[in-house]
């Protein structure tokens, strides 16, 4: 479907705002992000009647999105008020970081098990060393006391640029029409984190902006009427993006390592931050006069 290049140039940037606005709002306000993802499954009947959730793909993506959303508000919930109780406690434990990993893990490797499936291999083996190279838990993980009680995970702003990449190369191969939509969740997902100056949002704010694309595609897909991309697919574009990935993959799989080997992986994964209080480390404050 071919769309006039002002719908593209009104609804994507409108999206992208939108998103924002989303990822802040959740962010600022644990308590509303934990009850309205929770209210979220009563969609699950527009789901089926919509069409808009077809096939092993679709199912398993939303499924394997919106329940671990759930989750994470109900963790940064217990953080932000403190609560007590088993569930409570065991869902606040640096431990159950563990769960968050596994749904980045799972929700990567399910994509590239697609990628695998519809011949885009180089794009696939991208995939498998962004696996390879999610910071672990809980060293790398945490819910932040302060604030909105955030889901820091401190992934590298290389991680994060070569997730952007490989994801929508992944959407161009396996959804086309989808492709412009995808590429505003994913973008607002970059930018959010630079706006803040926190690379380490990005895993929280891709959690907020993915969830939110899903909801609306599953229950009133607009997207093909204002930013239908199909026509924009071209094979050989695919195969070299896939290939330019993976340039730029290999080379960041050893600096990931030597990081990790050296002991460097304390300071460049958290950006310079101090563990414990997500501020500057002491010696990157700012000096200021007497």
């Amino acid at each position: 479907m071919d769309l006039p290049w002002w719908s593209y140039a009104i609804s994507m940037p409108l999206y992208f705002v939108f998103l924002l606005w989303v990822v802040d709002y959740f962010r600022k306000h644990p308590k509303a992000s934990a009850y309205f993802w929770i209210a979220i499954l009563l969609t699950f009947p527009l789901w089926i009647i919509t069409g808009g959730v077809d096939g092993w793909f679709r199912w398993f993506k939303i499924l394997s999105v919106i329940l671990p959303t759930i989750v994470v508000g109900l963790s940064r919930l217990s953080v932000h008020e403190n609560r007590t109780g088993k569930f409570w406690d065991v869902v606040r434990k640096p431990g159950f970081l563990w769960f968050f990993y596994g749904i980045l893990f799972l929700n990567i490797a399910e994509a590239t098990v697609k990628d695998i499936e519809l011949g885009n291999y180089p794009n696939a083996v991208v995939g498998l060393i962004l696996c390879a190279t999610i910071p672990f838990v809980p060293k790398y993980w945490k819910i932040g006391a302060s604030g909105g009680a955030d889901l820091i995970a401190y992934t590298t702003v290389g991680w994060n640029l070569l997730y952007t990449s490989w994801n929508a190369a992944f959407v161009y191969a396996e959804a086309p029409k989808y492709f412009a939509s995808s590429v505003v969740i994913l973008l607002a997902a970059e930018i959010y984190p630079l706006i803040k100056k926190r690379p380490e949002l990005y895993v929280m704010a891709r959690v907020y902006t993915l969830a939110t694309h899903l909801i609306l595609r599953a229950t009133a897909d607009f997207f093909p009427a204002v930013m239908d991309a199909s026509s924009w697919y071209n094979d050989e574009v695919l195969k070299w993006w896939g290939i330019v990935n993976l340039v730029a993959a290999i080379p960041f799989l050893f600096w990931h390592m030597w990081q990790l080997d050296s002991g460097k992986a304390e300071r460049s994964f958290r950006h310079g931050r101090d563990p414990k209080t997500d501020e500057p480390a002491a010696a990157e404050l700012p000096v200021t006069s007497q």
